[in-house]
């Protein structure tokens, strides 16, 4: 891919995400409550969804009483916060899509504090629907140059994979439904394959390449985004010029 390398981005990505980790327990507690309200109840072997929140708490080492508290406030044994999704969207620098995935109590404050950091850095917050349509929800893989491609390949389809796809970097990416994620990492992990980055993801299927001084606005737009207390995730479609 000309101008940029999918290794070096999703380094940057993982980056940041270690870097917010203080607030990883709060938004997982809050998944993990929302997903076991709405996702068909308190059962992960029934519940998809809360399967996935969970096993990425335990993947953070969340104590098991505080994955357990979250479901009982979820399934309403116990009392807590009634969380509500919202989703907004909108267009950073360079016209660069934007995504951001909220839990909240009180969407009033919530809207008003994610449009307040678009204005200020530089974005416009759209209306419904008017980027998600550019994004695949999914699981996303990441393998570091010098994976042996063909073994790797043949291993995640084995397990179930949609799609894998070798970058012009080296890297490879391992692309499932969002869903099957923990079976088929697990799958591979198992056949030697341990990805040095995975998560369940909103990938743009065309990116904004940014650099300098675009790149370094579009930036504190996004922290400016995923500082918010009611913020669960930010996607994007912009790259970053390495």
């Amino acid at each position: 891919m000309a101008g940029h390398s999918k290794w070096a981005n999703i380094q940057h990505r993982k980056g940041r995400q270690d870097a917010k980790r203080g607030k990883i327990f709060t938004r997982l507690i809050k998944e993990i409550t929302v997903a076991a309200r709405m996702g068909g109840g308190g059962d992960p072997n029934f519940n998809p969804r809360l399967r996935l929140a969970m096993d990425k708490a335990k993947g953070e080492n969340m104590p098991a009483e505080n994955i357990d508290r979250a479901i009982k406030r979820g399934t309403g044994e116990l009392e807590g916060v009634n969380y509500e999704e919202a989703r907004y969207e909108g267009y950073g620098i360079g016209g660069a899509a934007v995504i951001v995935d909220c839990m909240t109590d009180n969407k009033t404050r919530t809207v008003a504090d994610v449009r307040h950091a678009f204005s200020k850095y530089g974005g416009n917050m759209g209306t419904d629907g008017c980027v998600s349509f550019q994004f695949q929800h999914c699981g996303q893989m990441m393998f570091a140059p010098g994976t042996n491609e063909d073994a790797l390949m043949e291993a995640a389809l084995e397990a179930g994979a949609e799609d894998v796809v070798s970058n012009d970097d080296g890297s490879i990416e391992v692309i499932t439904a969002p869903y099957e994620f923990g079976t088929v990492k697990d799958a591979l992990e198992k056949a030697g394959f341990k990805p040095e980055f995975g998560e369940v993801t909103m990938k743009p299927a065309n990116e904004t390449e940014l650099t300098g001084d675009d790149a370094a606005r579009m930036q504190k737009l996004l922290d400016a985004l995923e500082i918010l207390d009611d913020v669960q995730e930010v996607y994007t479609s912009a790259v970053f010029d390495d």
